[in-house]
């Protein structure tokens, strides 16, 4: 009876375990693919289409420039981009007549801060992109990887969704997640190009879609709104070290954008705070300004090559693949 009665614990215990283990595979490494994106040539047209694994919260639609209604958003056409000029490209800088990047590299902090500041003729050219061309969980790849399958000039690590079931998900005009996470700051991205700080907890996805917002990112929290400073030094993103590599967006003005990533962790780059991250963008003269996913994910890549030194513990120089990307297409 007592051996009949600890085997049965010990299958409990085993089982429990099996149980344990395959939730945390299920959360942090097993793939799920809800949908994939078709990325086309020209820039704002995307399709997306069900896979036989699993399926997307709402319709699936497809979205382009000229659509002027979808079961998830009302859009408008974006105006066309004018005649291409000659292509001046440097190491550091890039031109189209269309599309205007600079890159330069500062020291603030006692940290490496490398800054992409862009001038764009139209909205369509900022972009996101998802990892494998898919959204779903766990779907990772290299900035660089995702960049260069998006046609990227420039590109910054995203808001990495695809670690979390909750927080809002448009991308490109397509609503793909409408679970709200409570009390979320967002950076809207609309399709006119402009930037708008949000909070989860008071407006819908949908609402948002209806707005004219093209990308939602759900990480924050904001650094900047209306050029002043929104964090202060008691704020950190998951009770983590004051100074660590990060990875930030902001607008100066109608479609003059700064891409920020500072290294960390190292002993060449502490790394920032993210009221000292607040700081910098606000001395470059941005006026809205939102934290995305840093750590070892912080990484900017232009024409690509990865600019910064991205690592995660301050041994190993290397990419770490996250869900998506924040970027300029061409």
């Amino acid at each position: 009876m007592r051996k009949s009665k600890r085997v049965m614990v010990l299958l409990w215990a085993l089982l429990l375990f099996g149980f344990t283990v395959y939730a945390a595979l299920d959360t942090f490494v097993l793939e799920r693919s809800y949908a994939v994106v078709e990325e086309q040539a020209t820039a704002q047209t995307a399709e997306v289409v069900t896979t036989p694994t699993a399926t997307i919260e709402a319709p699936l639609v497809s979205v382009s420039p000229t659509q002027t209604e979808t079961p998830e958003a009302t859009t408008e056409a974006t105006a066309a981009p004018s005649a291409t000029a000659e292509v001046i490209s440097t190491e550091d800088s890039y031109s189209d007549g269309n599309i205007s990047i600079t890159i330069q590299e500062i020291r603030a902090y006692d940290s490496t801060v490398y800054v992409a500041d862009v001038v764009l003729s139209s909205p369509e050219y900022l972009q996101t992109a998802f990892a494998k061309s898919v959204y779903g969980r766990n779907v990772t790849a290299k900035t660089s990887s995702i960049a260069a399958n998006a046609n990227a000039i420039l590109a910054v690590n995203g808001d990495y969704y695809g670690a979390r079931e909750s927080g809002y998900v448009i991308r490109n005009g397509v609503l793909y997640r409408s679970k709200a996470n409570r009390n979320s700051e967002d950076l809207v991205i609309y399709q006119d190009g402009s930037f708008a700080i949000i909070n989860e907890s008071q407006i819908s996805a949908q609402d948002l879609l209806n707005d004219g917002a093209w990308n939602v990112l759900s990480f924050g929290p904001a650094l900047l709104i209306d050029g002043e400073i929104a964090v202060d030094a008691g704020d950190e993103v998951g009770r983590a070290k004051a100074s660590n590599p990060r990875t930030a967006i902001g607008i100066v003005d109608d479609l003059h954008y700064l891409f920020v990533v500072s290294d960390g962790r190292t002993n060449e780059s502490e790394g920032l705070s993210l009221l000292e991250l607040a700081q910098v963008l606000q001395d470059l003269g941005a006026e809205t300004a939102y934290n995305l996913d840093g750590g070892g994910s912080s990484t900017m890549v232009f024409q690509g090559k990865v600019v910064n030194n991205p690592t995660t513990n301050g041994k190993r120089i290397t990419e770490r693949s996250v869900s998506d990307i924040v970027c300029i297409t061409l």
